[in-house]
């Protein structure tokens, strides 16, 4: 039973792996390579060897990310590196804005706000952003 020990480690192990499991619908290996080789090497590279090595990245993300999923109980070393999954420079992951982690827009915050009600606040009760 000691295997099965370390329970932050197979959260992360199984959280992992079903991230990497959605590689084919994100794209962001596929999206991530074409970029990075267009930098690097210019638009045709991009287009050939970019897209080649961005469909082989995502296949093996997603082969490793069913691999942790089916594995999770056991504890390894993650397989494939970055270790988590990558996007491309041009388009970070953002939050999502309905998820109600941001407390001080709800609020009636902006960036700026001091205190509510003082003169020169951004404070604004009925903000609608």
């Amino acid at each position: 039973m000691a295997w099965l020990t370390g329970c932050s480690s197979m959260e992360h192990k199984l959280g992992r792996g079903l991230a990497n499991i959605t590689e084919p619908i994100r794209l962001g290996e596929l999206t991530r390579s074409t970029e990075q080789t267009y930098l690097a090497d210019g638009p045709v590279a991009a287009q050939t060897y970019g897209v080649v090595h961005g469909i082989s990245r995502t296949i093996q993300r997603t082969a490793v990310g069913v691999f942790d999923v089916v594995t999770f109980p056991i504890p390894t070393d993650p397989l494939i590196h970055p270790v988590d999954p990558v996007y491309p420079d041009s388009n970070p992951p953002r939050m999502k804005g309905g998820l109600g982690v941001r407390t001080d827009q709800y609020l009636g915050f902006q960036d700026t706000a001091v205190l509510p009600m003082v003169a020169g606040s951004d404070f604004s009760p009925l903000s609608a952003d």
